[in-house]
């Protein structure tokens, strides 16, 4: 088993892994809109949703996966107002992979967080 971190203080505060790979499988635990290497998150949902997608991009090369082998996805957004804005950060990341998908609205651990996106990726 490989555990991947990006660095965020996140993952030691709350002692999880950002992503871990079991065999041909990398679970990506949920990524918010921030810019890990800044800490900054950008106002917008659809920035959030980018940003998402970057970090996601990074852990998954980082583990030796990449983005056409994500099989799910689930997002979660604070308002289900915000479907329509993020959804071209979407279309740009995942068009052409079109993996199982849940978006579940609720609440996030902080207020400035509109978006998280959680995805699951497999090598076989």
């Amino acid at each position: 088993m490989k555990h991947i971190s990006t660095g965020s203080p996140f993952e030691a505060k709350l002692a999880y892994s950002r992503a871990v790979v079991k065999g041909d499988w990398c679970f990506v635990s949920g990524v918010t809109g921030y810019d890990y290497a800044r800490m900054v998150m950008p106002q917008t949902a659809l920035e959030q949703a980018r940003n998402c997608m970057r970090t996601i991009a990074g852990v998954l090369a980082q583990a030796g996966f990449d983005m056409a082998d994500i099989v799910r996805v689930q997002y979660t957004i604070t308002d289900a107002a915000l479907v329509d804005e993020i959804a071209p950060a979407l279309a740009e990341a995942l068009a052409d992979v079109m993996p199982a998908a849940t978006m579940v609205v609720a609440g996030l651990i902080r207020p400035e967080m509109l978006v998280e996106i959680e995805v699951t990726a497999f090598k076989g």
